[in-house]
């Protein structure tokens, strides 16, 4: 137990030394990458967000690891980061691949119950985003869409017959 509150100064400097430099290589790092690599869009966005925080954490701590290695590691994963978005930007089979797709969870007053359970969801959960976003009635609401990202999108009702519906490109479950 001991060393548990403190071990010297010359730890806590380094902590401090290496914490801002790791700090703002990363910041600089993402500037040049640009907004796509914490926009969480797509689940390795999410992936690289956590990982980003992960290495930045391990290299303050970790003693054994140089800043060197550290930024390091935080380029490579935001390059391999900016190499699959644009992968997955000009090729679709590949976008298939490392993504999913958006999954119509209700549509036109109903739960669809394959899609419910192939997305492991509940309809209170679904309610629950219906008022967290106001909805009174889901009679209000045109679809729900589970997005590739997790988060859930709600359709209103009435959109007008001139304009083009935001669930181009949902896919619709067999019980549609």
């Amino acid at each position: 137990m001991e060393n548990v509150f403190f071990e010297n100064w010359q730890s806590i400097g380094r902590t401090c030394i290496v914490g801002v430099l790791a700090y703002f290589s990363l910041i600089l790092m993402l500037r040049i990458s640009g907004k796509r690599t914490l926009s969480q869009m797509k689940e390795f966005d999410f992936i690289v967000t956590v990982a980003l925080g992960s290495t930045l954490a391990t290299v303050l701590l970790n003693k054994s690891i140089t800043l060197l290695d550290g930024v390091t590691g935080l380029g490579l994963l935001i390059l391999l980061q900016y190499l699959l978005a644009a992968w997955s930007v000009r090729s679709k089979t590949f976008s298939k691949i490392i993504s999913s797709e958006p999954t119509l969870i209700f549509f036109k007053g109903d739960f669809l119950p394959e899609a419910l359970r192939k997305e492991r969801v509940t309809e209170n959960e679904v309610r629950s985003v219906l008022r967290s976003q106001k909805i009174n009635s889901l009679d209000d609401v045109e679809a729900v869409v589970m997005e590739s990202n997790g988060q859930f999108s709600v359709v209103p009702k009435a959109v007008p017959a001139n304009q083009r519906s935001t669930l181009a490109g949902v896919k619709y479950p067999k019980d549609a």
